[in-house]
């Protein structure tokens, strides 16, 4: 075998290598890197609210400058609730109730500087929220009370406010580390209660309080004022069902839907990694390309060498073994440097996307790895075939 290669290898070209490696490697890694980035991302766009059922749909009424000028109100009223519960494609539907009084917020986590802010609490039946009944309710006279936080307010706490501050991040599971202290001025009295934050979500851009205490709040600091509610959460047999968009054009009426808003995001993406992995895949088979004119202009050279070889003795496949050996061998540390930029990469843009998406989880590498491997096994078969039948080639003509 020693023997055979040293024969073999005086015509090989460096250079040649270099470049099927280099062009290999790109390709391999645009590949593996594809594959990982939309097994990571696709998941955050697809999984459900842990609150809220995925039958709910938030309907509001449109505003527009005509209808503020046009007197329009915002606000629905009880014939129009009554409207909606006879809609067939409705099971049940109840207003959003909104705090009557002025309240301010100051957040901290690990005892630093708190985060003030204005806000206002919003409140549904407690039937439409999906937490444990012992973690959502309040008793009138409680200091503590529970709070269900918009996910985007995570994702501005964690890659605006702690990073530019140096403060430890917050995901979904560790919302009990943040410090609430809830302000309620109305009626020249003030009021301080502690929130409990018991999780995030991604379907109600509002602050939730049960609806217990925002009934008892409102009576107890601005009784008697009432609003009708300005947006509805309707509980539907099927959200994608065309009668509910029809009805909701009808009427002038807006579906706050961030699935749609998903689904569009994520069809995107299939689009943008289609044609990241359509790039990887070209960039392969020209380094494959590559490499089989290598191969066949070095077996050229030493056909010759091959020739003797194969009338001493040697069968064809001990003659095709060493450049089979080499191109196995490329294919293979093309592989395990792919792998391991693989890792940098993503662990960089990991990084990133904990910052805007705490609650994301680790989906693993083996779809990846699994993908770079069958690559480097596929395009080994191929230049061992192609080697065998260049052998194979020569050894027929010496035949005849």
């Amino acid at each position: 075998m020693k023997l055979v290669w040293r024969l073999l290898r005086q015509h090989i070209s460096p250079l040649q290598l270099c470049g099927f490696f280099l062009a290999n490697l790109f390709g391999m890694w645009i590949v593996m890197l594809g594959v990982q980035f939309y097994r990571d991302v696709v998941p955050l766009f697809s999984a459900e609210d842990s609150f809220f059922s995925h039958n709910f749909v938030v309907v509001s009424k449109r505003i527009s400058s005509v209808g503020t000028v046009s007197g329009r109100s915002n606000t629905f009223s009880e014939a129009e609730l009554a409207d909606l519960r006879q809609q067939p494609f409705c099971t049940r539907v109840a207003g959003f109730e909104s705090s009557q009084y002025k309240v301010s917020a100051a957040m901290s986590v690990g005892g630093a500087t708190p985060l003030q802010t204005e806000l206002f609490f919003e409140a549904v039946p407690d039937s439409f929220v999906e937490v444990k009944p012992e973690l959502w309710q309040y008793t009138p006279g409680e200091q503590e009370v529970p709070v269900i936080m918009p996910r985007t307010y995570l994702a501005i706490y964690n890659f605006g406010f702690a990073q530019s501050r140096g403060l430890p991040k917050v995901s979904d599971g560790l919302a009990g580390m943040i410090d609430m202290s809830i302000f309620i001025n109305a009626g020249g009295r003030h009021e301080r209660f502690r929130g409990k934050i018991v999780g995030f979500s991604g379907r109600l851009n509002t602050i939730l309080v049960p609806q217990s205490f925002l009934r008892w709040s409102n009576e107890e600091f601005e009784p008697g004022k009432v609003d009708e509610p300005s947006r509805l959460i309707l509980e539907v047999d099927n959200p994608t069902d065309d009668a509910i968009a029809r009805y909701v054009q009808q009427k002038g009426y807006e579906v706050e839907d961030d699935k749609l808003d998903a689904g569009k995001a994520t069809y995107f993406l299939k689009v943008v990694i289609s044609l990241v992995l359509l790039i990887g895949l070209l960039v392969s088979a020209l380094s494959f390309y590559i490499l089989m004119l290598s191969v066949y202009l070095l077996v050229q050279k030493n056909t010759t060498k091959l020739e003797n070889l194969l009338l001493i003795g040697y069968s064809p496949a001990r003659v095709s073994l060493p450049y089979q050996l080499l191109t196995t061998g490329l294919n293979l540390c093309v592989l395990l440097i792919a792998f391991f930029l693989l890792l940098l990469c993503r662990g960089y843009y990991m990084d990133l996307l904990a910052l805007i998406f705490p609650q994301m989880s680790d989906t693993g590498l083996w779809l990846s790895l699994a993908v770079g491997v069958g690559i480097m096994v596929f395009v080994s078969i191929l230049n061992a075939l192609a080697i065998r039948r260049k052998v194979m080639g020569i050894w027929w003509r010496k035949e005849r």
